[in-house]
């Protein structure tokens, strides 16, 4: 399982039950794995989330956690949203679900150590009754790579790192073929349209 960076610093929370709040969901598009000498293509997702602890700058701390995007009901995504909401999907609601209602929206984290002593979400659960939801602070974050979502703010606004990632998918290199069309499908006399132009 590998992690988004948390802002730079080596601060992480205390393993154990933490109220949190989604504030990011970032498409990956396609990646390829190498899962012991096998290399798979999967389409991937990070979610990540504000804790109610904070570090010693006064920040929230922030998880998130890599998915392979599938709501197959053997999927960790599946799992874990369906802990997040306190019960399974319908197939109506598997038909429709759109992923951006979850942010802003708060759950109980439980947060483990790995091998190499970082910490790690183990489980997604529904927030219980009487827990106060932490307030949301950071920006939210939504990049999806369906032509009709497609947001360039918000791909320039990700890490160098994520970006990279991106861009090796399919779906975002597909999004720059079909942006670079419709540039050429333009009449030659708009003004800004300039190949003299050095950027």
């Amino acid at each position: 399982m590998k992690w988004a960076d948390n802002g730079g610093t080596f601060e992480q929370p205390e393993p154990g039950s933490h109220a949190a709040v989604c504030y990011k969901i970032i498409d990956l598009g396609t990646q390829e794995n190498d899962y012991q000498g096998q290399k798979t293509h999967k389409r991937q997702v990070i979610i990540g989330w504000e804790l109610s602890d904070l570090m010693s700058d006064g920040r929230p701390f922030v998880v998130s956690k890599f998915y392979t995007q599938s709501l197959n009901e053997k999927a960790t995504l599946r799992h874990d949203l369906a802990g997040w909401r306190g019960r399974d999907f319908t197939q109506e609601e598997l038909a429709g679900f759109d992923a951006r209602n979850i942010i802003g929206k708060p759950c109980l984290l439980s947060l483990t150590l790995n091998d190499k002593g970082k910490v790690k979400i183990a489980s997604v659960a529904k927030l219980p009754k009487g827990m106060e939801a932490p307030k949301q602070t950071n920006p939210s974050v939504f990049l999806s790579l369906e032509p009709n979502d497609y947001d360039q703010k918000a791909f320039d606004a990700q890490s160098d790192k994520i970006k990279a990632m991106v861009m090796l998918s399919p779906e975002w290199q597909s999004l720059q073929r079909r942006s670079n069309n419709d540039l050429n499908d333009m009449p030659d006399d708009l003004p800004w349209k300039d190949d003299d132009v050095a950027f």
